[in-house]
């Protein structure tokens, strides 16, 4: 296995990963799979705001997982906060990829400072959580039955990590 910045060429692999997810798992709360120019926007657009966008590779080099950051929100308050997405092919998880996805993501983060990274998980996503806990990500908070998929209630938590504490704070 090995990462790189992802290549236009990459995307519909991307896509499929992220397909996959909306199809079987509740790591995306919506059942409306992209279409191929949903995710070469998406992927513009995050290659044209500087944000990194990483895939983990096979010996074959065929991606095998992927893992981005955008803004947390967008007022400008939150400017120095990125909230990030990892997804690993089922086939693969549970290999130490999406830890190492991760880690290239914080790297990013730290030299495009950025304070703060958060990730948003389904509350019974208990290797994701794990996977947070492992990198020193907190649980920074859990909204009860935020959202609905396949029939039944989700919990949505919060977890954040501090990557650049010694950062001095916008003077605006």
């Amino acid at each position: 296995m090995a990462l790189r910045d992802a290549e236009p060429r990459d995307i519909p692999a991307i896509l499929a990963l992220y397909n996959l997810a909306v199809r079987e798992t509740t790591a995306a709360w919506t059942s409306q799979e992209e279409t191929l120019d949903e995710r070469i926007t998406w992927f513009e657009n995050r290659r044209n705001s500087g944000r990194p966008v990483i895939v983990a590779v096979d010996k074959d080099d065929q991606v095998i997982g992927f893992a981005s950051y955008g803004p947390f929100r967008p007022r400008e308050g939150y400017r120095n906060t990125v909230e990030h997405t990892v997804y690993v092919d089922p086939g693969f998880q549970g290999q130490g990829i999406g830890v190492k996805l991760l880690e290239c993501l914080i790297d990013a983060a730290r030299d495009q400072d950025v304070h703060v990274i958060v990730g948003v998980v389904d509350g019974d996503n208990t290797a994701s959580i794990a996977l947070h806990k492992k990198l020193g990500f907190e649980i920074s908070g859990r909204l009860p039955e935020a959202g609905t998929k396949f029939g039944r209630w989700l919990d949505l938590v919060f977890l954040s990590k501090v990557i650049t504490p010694d950062m001095a704070s916008p003077p605006k």
